[in-house]
């Protein structure tokens, strides 16, 4: 008997320096190719936190403070994309944001590519309207 299937949890970092928002082009599978934002999975141990920053620290070069929780969100893949057709994995992705510190962004880790963003940019890139969301949300916690 096979073990079920379960989601994998999996962090990101909305990465703020002023209204910019720093992204990554992946370099590999899920979304390899796509601008998305830094992250990966949790290691054992580690917390949720911890782990946020690590990704950005790995994927981008930057650094930051984290300022608060944006959303914990679903990502639900399916090979197509279609969205009838079942999933063929399941990440429970937990975004937090934060402030820009130091560093210029580099590609690292499975990172095509990192750069920051202006708003008036991020229409062009193709995001998942999840990814949108959730930069916007973070944008709102970063002015309160």
């Amino acid at each position: 008997m096979s073990e079920p299937r379960r989601p994998i949890a999996a962090v990101g970092a909305v990465c703020f320096k002023g209204d910019d928002v720093l992204l990554i082009r992946r370099g590999a599978p899920p979304l390899e190719n796509h601008w998305s934002l830094p992250g990966g999975r949790i290691e054992w141990g580690e917390r949720v936190a911890d782990a946020a920053l690590r990704e950005l620290k790995e994927e981008t070069g930057c650094e930051a403070e984290l300022v608060g929780l944006v959303d914990v969100v679903d990502g639900l893949m399916s090979r197509s994309g279609a969205p009838d057709e079942p999933p063929w994995n399941h990440y429970v992705l937990i975004d937090y944001a934060a402030r820009w510190t130091c560093g210029e962004p580099k590609a690292g880790d499975d990172a095509r590519e990192a750069r920051f963003f202006t708003p008036a940019e991020l229409a062009s890139l193709g995001l998942w309207a999840e990814t949108l969301r959730v930069i916007e949300a973070g944008r709102r916690l970063l002015q309160d």
